[in-house]
């Protein structure tokens, strides 16, 4: 008989399993979700460099044209 699968993962805070068919998924706890916010809130949580970063972008590169016309 084949196994049913559920999804579970664990609490990005405390590390506890959770099932999917939880309430507070992908949390295991109001408590965890409002420590989750609050990290959110204070800026505990932040991405290290930008998305669009001005320097690696190709548009920004000059193209061989823009040198044959210097």
């Amino acid at each position: 008989m084949p196994r049913k699968k559920t999804l579970s993962l664990r609490c990005p805070i405390c590390r506890k399993i959770v099932l999917r068919s939880e309430s507070e998924f992908p949390f295991c706890s109001e408590r965890c979700r409002l420590i989750d916010l609050g990290k959110w809130a204070s800026g505990g949580y932040v991405i290290s460099t930008p998305a669009n970063d001005p320097e690696t972008d190709d548009y920004n590169i000059p193209d061989a044209q823009d040198k044959d016309a210097d």
